[in-house]
């Protein structure tokens, strides 16, 4: 779909459900809860299924669009997952019945009826506020706010590549809209004491291989434990690894299960994430992907540094 076509679709119908991928980030929160809303300003009947894997502040975004218990929708809406084998834990039964998928991952497998897909947006929430200021002609405060952190959070603050010129200039609309430019601060240059101790750990266990310039970080359970960490606190995460000056692509492997990691990678010149994650089932874009692969921590590092060998000339995009 184009976006004509999108927002004429989401004019035309009502009672809406919006889902979007386990482990949500600030994208997948902002764009869920800033189409909600938009919606909600049309008049229109919508809500977000809680995601029970949200934490700290995506719970309280989230909060004000969850549904009744016996509510029904008309028309169910993706934001933000390429995969439905990604699908929020508690979402299951919509399967296969998604109406709208709104995504910019390359990798998005075509499972919506009707997909409305731009791969060079820099995130999800760039995408749901073009589609509401086709809707709406403006928006609100509140509404900018949670598009200003879905789209800060894809992008790093527009520090990764993956900024574009559309990005920017969709960052300043959402603050003359009225997003609060200390989300700034807040979001990328705050961290808990907890955080900082659990940085400390996986910088002191760096593993570096392909001449040092590919890096690989592991957080097991028991350093979450022994630094007393919430999972508020592991948001961006991926980016620790990749700060090293010289790295070109950095592999984080985080304990989630026994004998189960979940897998995040970033790239820069070369490597193509996506293509790294998919062979084990993942995906997401070029420069930033992420999968769940199971075994032993032992197991899944060699696993995951061949893979990086054999994409390793890759282009990300």
């Amino acid at each position: 779909m184009t976006l004509n076509e999108c927002a004429a679709f989401l004019h035309e119908r009502d009672r809406y459900l919006i889902l979007t991928h386990r482990r949500p980030d600030g994208d997948a929160v902002g764009s869920a809860a800033g189409l909600c809303l938009g919606l909600r300003r049309m008049g229109k009947t919508a809500y977000v299924l809680p995601n029970p894997e949200a934490a700290g502040r995506h719970i309280g975004m989230l909060a004000p669009c969850a549904p009744p218990a016996d509510y029904a929708p008309d028309t169910v809406v993706s934001v933000d997952l390429a995969e439905e084998s990604i699908l929020q834990l508690n979402a299951e039964a919509w399967a296969g019945k998604f109406d709208l998928s709104i995504d910019h991952h390359p990798s998005n497998s075509g499972y919506g009826h009707r997909v409305f897909l731009d791969p060079t947006a820099g995130a999800c929430g760039e995408l749901i506020y073009l589609v509401l200021r086709q809707l709406l002609g403006t928006i609100d405060g509140e509404i900018a706010n949670l598009l200003y952190i879905a789209v800060t959070t894809d992008t790093g603050c527009f520090r990764y590549k993956n900024t574009t010129p559309q990005t920017l200039r969709v960052g300043a609309d959402l603050l003359e809209a009225g997003a609060d430019v200390d989300l700034n601060r807040i979001l990328f240059m705050k961290k808990s004491r907890s955080r900082l101790l659990l940085e400390s750990g996986m910088i002191a266990g760096l593993r570096f291989f392909q001449n040092d310039e590919a890096s690989l970080a592991t957080v097991t359970r028991e350093d979450l434990a022994r630094c007393g960490v919430t999972e508020a606190d592991l948001e961006d995460i991926a980016s620790v690894a990749g700060s090293v000056e010289g790295v070109e692509l950095s592999v984080t492997l985080r304990e989630v299960g026994d004998g189960e990691w979940k897998v995040s990678l970033r790239t820069g010149q070369y490597g193509n994430a996506s293509r790294i994650c998919a062979e084990f089932g993942g995906g997401g874009h070029g420069m930033a992907a992420g999968c769940t692969v199971k075994g032993s921590r032992e197991e899944v590092t060699a696993a995951l540094m061949d893979a990086v060998k054999r994409h390793w000339h890759e282009l990300p995009l």
